[in-house]
């Protein structure tokens, strides 16, 4: 028979070595701290820490959407905007991600603000509205550069919205229209010009064939008959009519 006093030695060895077994999922990692000092980093699975010794601090790895507060802007051609933006990013050095900074999550969400800003104010009104892809790769490249140092990885950043003062929109709806309009009498100006080249290329065959311009006059005549008017004013060639006007002329008593 075992005794009580064997027993309870075990039990608190199987206690101690319990109470350092964690476990770390596959999406994450864990940076271990010995009495203070960085002693490694672990991955996923079952790891086994110093008890009462080491401390393990668990980072996500995944990817973070953060969303960027509205943020009031002023753009180069001083136009004030309210902007906001999401921000994507994901921590590929959990070491650095926990020693290197307080909290990374609220850092990179600070400093995406005052890029935001500043950006946005070195760009013109129509540039932020008409070239969104490449202020988006600015912001990017700019917020990535300054949490590499972080662990932190900037993946994407999208600007979500823009709120344009009402006097602005109803400049920018003016403006809209008055393109619209402009588009409108172009393609009908084309459209008068090449009509008017068909017409004249139309003119150039019936005078170099005088029977073409008769058959266009007599299909004329089946066309408007077809339409069933009471009345049909059909025009007489002058080449029909002019040896009859000439023989009027030589009858005597003829002024």
């Amino acid at each position: 028979m075992i005794s009580i006093g064997f027993l309870i030695p075990v039990v608190l060895v199987v206690l101690l070595v319990l109470s350092g077994v964690r476990i770390v999922n596959e999406y994450e990692q864990g940076v271990v701290l010995r009495l203070g000092r960085f002693a490694g980093v672990r991955t996923g699975g079952l790891n086994l820490i110093i008890p009462f010794v080491d401390r393990l601090i668990i980072i996500d790895m995944r990817i973070t959407a953060e969303q960027v507060p509205p943020q009031d802007v002023i753009t180069r051609d001083n136009v004030s905007v309210k902007v906001n933006a999401v921000i994507y990013f994901r921590v590929l050095q959990a070491d650095k991600a926990f020693l290197q900074v307080t909290d990374f999550l609220f850092a990179t969400s600070q400093f995406a603000q005052t890029t935001l800003r500043s950006v946005l104010g070195q760009v013109d009104m129509d540039d932020l509205l008409s070239q969104r892809d490449k202020i988006n790769r600015q912001l990017q490249e700019i917020i990535d550069r300054h949490t590499e140092p972080w662990g932190v990885k900037v993946t994407a950043v999208e600007v979500k919205q823009v709120d344009l003062p009402e006097e602005m929109r109803r400049a920018m709806a003016k403006q809209a229209e008055a393109e619209r309009e402009r588009r409108a009498k172009v393609i009908a100006a084309e459209g008068e010009l090449q009509a008017s080249e068909k017409l004249g290329q139309a003119a150039d065959v019936i005078s170099r064939s005088p029977g073409a311009l008769q058959l266009r006059y007599l299909q004329t005549l089946v066309e408007i008959s077809a339409e069933k008017n009471s009345t049909i004013i059909f025009p007489l060639p002058i080449d029909l009519v002019k040896p009859f006007m000439d023989l009027a002329g030589k009858l005597p008593g003829a002024k």
